[in-house]
């Protein structure tokens, strides 16, 4: 006689479908501080609370933004721009001053005019001015020179960079809500036509506005009172412009899944599982959060798992270590090397990982092997919908984890 009862495996990978399509359909995304991003933080919660963790959702204050159809207009043209996030709002007429390289905005005077900023000042974006781990010196040093000599607002105009930006195009060099200067942005080939009209009056008008708000981290653990602990982590924000369904719905789905694998677990480590929030949000604030709350006890994570832009439907998933002993990496390459969908890859160094391995921290993350093609065309985009995520994927990840933990004992 057959029967009919799906495997453990299958049914994992049901759930797992509903997850991503239930975290991908939030509106208006899963922007930190949105309405979208705080339906996420609760369905999470409503998730693993029936597994017997103890549930941390305290919230912390940020920054929504709202924007809409903005104009750029001279000569009887107009040029299509777009309001930069965390812009403040502005109705300008003003002469166009434009600069192209740090020498020539140290000696423009572009106070009370429309600076216009293209080619090598514009090669990459700027990190938000107050961003406390990874702050160039250069991206200082133009914040400062655009404070001091306080234009009336800027635009900006860039090319692709999906290495830095994902597949966005253009991509805002400003994304700052501590910056107050209005700023906008365009292509590099509107920007080309807008410079021709450098010294002459034009009218522009950036729809946008800040929108103080909240949002939290979701924090569980097992066994929260032991004196080791494993965390493991992925980033529940999306942003604004996507889905996120790579990036990274797919992450903190396979959270979910491992949270439920875990639930009868028993030992005298912690497990603490973390939807944070903040990882595509100019400010990390549940990151600093985190921090803030938690650093004083970062001696006892005896290993930090982070997960982002897993389960893409081609490829591998891709794991990479960071400050981790020979023992530990070979430990845990005798626990994956029953996973045959799993392989070591490049390591990065921009995700929430990060905030552990600069602390010294033993710290391995995992994403896809093929994130150098989703960064090129679909990351940070529309295009990142659920479709593209395997979920047998994300349950083989889960397993994985769920093994590298309990061979930690």
């Amino acid at each position: 006689m057959k029967f009919n009862k799906r495997t453990e495996n299958e049914e994992y990978s049901e759930k797992a479908k509903v997850y991503l399509n239930t975290l991908c359909d939030v509106k208006p995304s899963r922007s930190t501080g949105s309405a979208g991003n705080r339906e996420a933080t609760d369905f999470f919660e409503r998730i693993v609370s029936p597994y017997g963790y103890t549930v941390e959702s305290e919230s912390f204050n940020c920054m929504d933004f709202e924007s809409g159809e903005s104009s750029l207009r001279a000569m009887n043209r107009s040029f299509e721009i777009y309001p930069s996030p965390f812009s403040l709002g502005c109705d300008v007429e003003a002469e166009l001053e434009t600069v192209t390289t740090i020498e020539e905005l140290e000696k423009c005077n572009c106070r009370g005019k429309i600076l216009f900023m293209k080619g090598k000042i514009c090669d990459e974006p700027l990190m938000p001015k107050n961003f406390v781990f990874y702050n160039p010196e250069e991206h200082k040093k133009i914040y400062s020179l655009l404070e001091t000599k306080e234009p009336a607002a800027i635009i900006t105009a860039t090319e692709t960079k999906p290495e830095l930006v994902g597949a966005i195009y253009p991509y805002p060099l400003i994304e700052d809500g501590d910056f107050d200067i209005p700023s906008a942005y365009c292509t590099d080939d509107v920007g080309d036509e807008i410079a021709e009209g450098t010294g002459g009056m034009f009218k522009l008008r950036i729809n946008s506005k800040r929108i103080p708000s909240t949002a939290c981290n979701v924090i569980v653990r097992k066994n929260p009172d032991a004196e080791k602990k494993i965390v493991i982590c992925a980033h529940i924000d999306s942003r604004a412009s996507t889905p996120g369904a790579s990036d990274n719905a797919s992450g903190t789905v396979v959270l979910l899944l491992l949270a439920e694998m875990l639930s009868d677990y028993q030992s005298n480590i912690c497990i603490e599982i973390v939807a944070f929030n903040g990882e595509d949000h100019y400010s990390v604030a549940g990151q600093m959060d985190y921090l803030h709350k938690y650093q004083k006890e970062f001696d006892i994570i005896i290993l930090a798992i982070n997960i982002d832009d897993v389960g893409y439907k081609e490829g591998k998933t891709a794991y990479s270590f960071y400050e981790c002993s020979d023992e530990t990496k070979r430990n845990i390459y005798s626990t994956l090397s029953n996973y045959k969908g799993l392989t070591e890859g490049e390591s990065w160094y921009s995700g929430d990982h990060m905030i552990f391995a600069q602390n010294g921290i033993e710290t391995m993350a995992l994403t896809s092997e093929c994130i150098p093609f989703l960064m090129k065309t679909i990351t940070h985009t529309e295009k990142d919908t659920p479709d593209i995520i395997d979920c047998d994927k994300l349950v083989e990840v889960a397993a994985a984890l769920k093994d590298i933990v309990e061979n930690c004992n």
